[in-house]
């Protein structure tokens, strides 16, 4: 049985991580944002209480995520996997239109709140088991292969998440932890959209098994949701 701690859990690809890891056993704490608005995520501890707890983040919010690390620690005599699923997604920005509050906002909660969680929960990871830190970024976090102006806030946030998975990565390998970069794929989620040509399910079922077959060697890589090595 793992110990998991999965944010963003209340929806999409945290909800699914989270109904995927309790059907395989493991012991799960999801945090989110506002916890008392996430009945499926209720629904799941109603029918595995001793498996589930749930708590809350706000990932642009430092003392927050101290507060998220502590109640790990105190949940957890050590962490197995960490699932940095929580991010945010501005729409409809345009070439000319960009807000920096947006940009500095999708930036704090994308790739800085993530960085600095991973950083406050590294001793608890070092007292893992085969302990991993799964980042779930995005294609479009890829330089090499941006051909337009798309999603330049979140874009921009991915590629920083990125720089930020390698640096934890060299940083924590002497206590034996490993961080990947993955991306879901383009998925159906509120923020993928109903066109998206990947079920969720699907996604992060791919997800854990690539994260089940990385090593120490592989931590400071960008994948691809079933493994494939992406571009930077």
């Amino acid at each position: 049985m793992a110990r998991v701690l999965v944010t963003g859990s209340n929806r999409g690809i945290g909800l699914e991580f989270t109904r995927q890891l309790l059907a395989r056993g493991d012991d799960v704490l999801a945090a989110c944002r506002a916890p008392e608005q996430a009945q499926a995520l209720h629904e799941l501890a109603h029918a595995h209480p001793q498996r589930l707890t749930i708590t809350a983040v706000e990932m642009a919010d430092e003392a927050s995520i101290a507060a998220l690390a502590a109640a790990a620690d105190a949940h957890f005599s050590g962490l197995d996997l960490l699932i940095n699923n929580a991010g945010m997604n501005v729409r409809g920005e345009r070439m000319g239109t960009v807000r920096g509050q947006d940009l500095q906002a999708t930036l704090r909660t994308n790739a800085v709140g993530t960085f600095l969680l991973t950083q406050a929960l590294a001793p608890l990871l070092g007292k893992g088991e085969r302990p991993l830190v799964a980042n779930i970024s995005s294609q479009v976090g890829s330089i090499a292969r941006t051909s337009g102006f798309h999603s330049p806030s979140y874009a921009i946030s991915k590629a920083a998440l990125n720089m930020a998975s390698v640096l934890l990565a060299r940083g924590m390998a002497a206590a034996g932890v490993s961080v990947a970069a993955l991306h879901p794929g383009w998925v159906q989620t509120a923020m993928g959209g109903p066109h998206a040509p990947l079920p969720v399910a699907e996604s992060v079922a791919h997800l854990l098994r690539t994260i089940a077959g990385l090593t120490l060697a592989d931590s400071g890589r960008f994948l691809d949701h079933d493994g494939t090595p992406m571009p930077w």
